[in-house]
């Protein structure tokens, strides 16, 4: 039955976003929960639902196996199982919490499994580099609740999803006042007012590019060429505004950039092959390979870039993603690993190095820019430099690797991001989905998954102030976390007292 509420409650998140199916999932949890006598059948109960909810919601991380050579196909699929298993551990740690603090009043089970959903899901976030792919806040997305993540953050959001299913589970069990007592601050939190923007100012044009190049062909030889040229035919300068141009992760495979002195004539020469159709005044921000040297002669090292271009090729700026993806972009233990066959799923033999992390760049006209690559973005609470915050963030991605339900799943979590931090992002993609999302979430336009588009419009404004996650971080849902815990506590504790008097 765990299995079965997991797997139900995947399908909350994107494409299929029956976000209701999280909460009835969450219900039917808190029943099994509440029929376990011991400690052992509460973990066993949530590792079931979390690998029910993981195996189905990260079934795309498959797709990604089938575009190298170097590992059969099928290893996907294991690859898939194998981190449900472990992914699993939170949820499972969240159940255990849940019934031990709440095994003798209903209302006490669900504050604490709603406060230590919260709390597992920032450390599913941060043990061992991190995997915070869809946390169940996420189904919120389309909801009124959205703009609550501006004050509390994503993982809050994930504690009102378990609220409001354990509302649900209340009502069920004919506990109408404890139910009710649940859901009137959640329905209280929906009138939170939606963010207010900076006032007007200078419009930047801005275009997105989507190419539609898939995974397959980006790194053959023969289709180099082709790609370049779908490129710059959708970059064509317009006469009428400057415009900051945006491309892909990993939109130019030639090197940008080389410490080898021997190679510098060669990326000036793909920095000019790059930028040969922007216009005058224009600026090309696109994704690219950073090649670094020790000994000036052989590459022992590389950078998952964002490179800023001018006219020319003239260089601007450069970012080097920081949070990369193990076995994507580097393969961990690599000496006993690569011994038994395995290896990264990013073409090269040298792993990726890390960059310095989320930082500002200034451009022309006195904007900022933020970088987060791909992967990046997922991390809330994470994603800008809070001495210098940017003006937006611009999230070049790949999800050409991800299948059908990668992609949709990506941009909710980007919407996330900027709810939280009130700050736009520009996302483009090789094959989509690529998409302009405005400091409150909501998206201004986008080009579908699997079609070659442009979006044409002006850079969104930003908040106008500072909201309180994006100062505070996730101090806020873990204390959140911690006041639903104690508060469970106490309930317990009091039934207990009032039992024995």
């Amino acid at each position: 039955m765990a299995l079965a509420l997991g797997l139900l409650s995947a399908l909350a998140f994107q494409p299929v976003g029956w976000w209701p199916m999280m909460t009835l999932a969450i219900a039917g949890l808190a029943e099994l929960l509440s029929r376990q006598k011991r400690l052992g059948g509460a973990l066993i109960v949530g590792w079931g639902f979390g690998v029910g909810q993981f195996v189905l919601g990260l079934h795309w991380i498959a797709t990604a196996f089938t575009f190298q050579a170097a590992m059969p196909a099928w290893l996907g699929w294991v690859a898939v199982v194998l981190l449900s298993l472990y992914l699993a551990v939170y949820p499972m740690i969240a159940a255990g919490l849940g019934w031990r603090f709440g095994k003798d009043r209903p209302l006490a089970l669900a504050l604490a499994l709603a406060g230590s959903w919260a709390i597992t899901e920032w450390l599913r976030a941060t043990m061992f580099t991190g995997f915070a792919w869809n946390p169940i806040g996420v189904t919120l997305v389309d909801t009124p609740l959205l703009p609550v993540s501006r004050f509390v953050g994503t993982y809050s959001l994930s504690a009102i999803v378990v609220g409001i299913g354990s509302a649900i589970w209340l009502a069920g069990r004919g506990r109408w006042r404890e139910s009710i007592a649940l859901l009137v601050p959640i329905g209280l939190l929906s009138l939170v007012p939606v963010t207010t923007l900076a006032p007007a100012g200078p419009r930047q044009a801005i275009r997105i590019v989507q190419p539609n190049i898939g995974q397959d062909v980006k790194w053959s030889p023969d289709f180099e060429a082709m790609a370049t040229a779908r490129l710059n035919a959708l970059s064509s300068p317009r006469a009428e505004r400057k415009e900051l141009i945006f491309w892909p992760e990993a939109a130019v495979t030639s090197p940008l950039s080389d410490t080898r002195p021997a190679a510098g004539p060669f990326v000036e020469m793909e920095r000019r092959l790059a930028t040969r159709t922007v216009g005058a005044d224009d600026l090309l921000l696109t994704g690219g390979i950073a090649l670094r040297s020790s000994d000036g002669r052989r590459v022992d090292a590389a950078a998952n870039s964002v490179f800023v271009l001018g006219p020319g090729g003239d260089f601007v700026g450069r970012y080097d993603k920081s949070h990369l993806v193990p076995y994507g972009e580097y393969l961990p233990m690599r000496p006993i690993l690569s011994a038994i066959g395995l290896s990264r799923l990013a073409p090269g033999d040298s792993d990726f190095i890390a960059g310095p992390g989320p930082g500002s760049l200034p451009l022309p006209d006195g904007l900022s820019a933020g970088f987060q690559l791909c992967y990046e973005i997922i991390f809330s609470g994470q994603v800008v430099n809070r001495a210098h915050r940017p003006d937006f963030i611009f999230n070049p991605s790949n999800d050409a690797w991800f299948g059908a339900f990668g992609p949709p799943q990506h941009l909710a979590q980007a919407r996330l991001r900027a709810s939280e931090e009130g700050l736009p992002i520009i996302r483009s993609t090789p094959t989509g989905i690529s998409a302009l999302v405005d400091a409150r979430g909501r998206i201004v336009d986008s080009v579908p998954w699997k079609r070659a588009g442009i979006i044409w419009s002006v850079l969104p404004r930003a908040a106008a102030s500072v909201g309180p996650f994006a100062r505070f971080g996730n101090a806020i849902p873990l204390f959140l976390g911690a006041i639903l815990l104690f508060a469970a506590i106490a309930l317990g504790r009091s039934r207990r007292y009032s039992t024995a008097i």
